[in-house]
């Protein structure tokens, strides 16, 4: 008997830091922001499902095709992948400094302009003006488009958004090819060759919708507040934070991907659902 009360309380015991790390995780979610930020991609997937529909199989998807799309970015299962994600890529990462950095004033600042701008991204008239605005700081040699350089480089996030597109397209591909849109033709090889041929368009589009995102949400940030992300960024728990985030954000748009192949290979086929 006494043996087996020492062993509840070790199972108690080692169960505590699990607890402890699952509680903090939710306290960092909500402090990133990131429900609302899933809402806005849900927006945005919902009209890419739009643009997918008329580019390959023009007035056939009809009811089905956007009732598809709806599943397809429900955001109860991306906002459990995208929690599950983040578990697991920052299992035994000190999140403290995270949790602290977007929990204070600045933070809370800083996470705010971060969706107010994806959120204003959602209109096209405000999508065109920010990148007209880049250009015109482009121009104008701003100086403060060189702390968002720095920024963007701070976290590799020219480089991560490019992967992420291309692993995203080649999930798409799969889906497509799996859902036998292409007959037996296509190999995996030749899906590869054609991802990776579109690696510089990718990284042309990444980094002007990246800088015209970035300099919209921060501009109304002042250069000290800037500083401060960048210096955070360029910590290790910065570092931890940015690495899980792709990882997280990458499982989930490739999960995603490869279902809208699937879904979207039953019309491009003309097989009936």
């Amino acid at each position: 008997m006494q043996r087996f009360v020492l062993s509840c309380f070790l199972l108690i015991g080692l169960a505590l830091p699990a607890v402890a790390q699952s509680s903090r995780i939710d306290t960092l979610y909500q402090a990133l922001g990131l429900p609302e930020i899933v809402a806005i991609m849900r927006q945005e997937g919902i009209g890419y499902g739009a643009e997918l529909e008329t580019d390959l199989f023009p007035a056939r998807g009809g009811a089905r095709w956007a009732a598809m799309i709806e599943q397809i970015y429900d955001p109860v299962r991306m906002e459990a992948a995208l929690r599950q994600g983040l578990d697991r890529e920052l299992a035994g990462a000190d999140l403290d400094p995270m949790v602290e950095f977007f929990s204070n004033d600045r933070g809370k600042r800083i996470v705010a302009l971060e969706v107010s701008a994806r959120r204003a991204l959602l209109d096209d008239g405000v999508d065109e003006a920010s990148r007209a605005t880049l250009d015109e700081m482009i121009l104008a040699r701003d100086p403060r488009l060189e702390l968002v350089r720095i920024f963007a480089a701070a976290n590799d996030l020219v480089e991560n958004n490019v992967v992420g597109a291309m692993n995203s397209n080649y999930a798409f591909y799969i889906g497509l090819a799996d859902g036998g849109a292409f007959g037996t033709d296509l190999t995996e090889e030749q899906i590869l060759t054609d991802v990776w041929s579109q690696e510089d368009a990718i990284r042309d589009d990444t980094e002007e919708w990246l800088y015209s995102y970035l300099t919209l949400a921060y501009q109304p940030l002042s250069d000290e507040d800037l500083e401060a992300y960048i210096a955070f960024s360029e910590t290790e728990a910065g570092g931890d934070l940015n690495r899980a985030l792709f990882e997280a954000f990458d499982d989930m748009f490739t999960a995603i991907s490869t279902a809208l192949g699937l879904a979207a290979s039953t019309f491009i086929s003309g097989e009936d659902l």
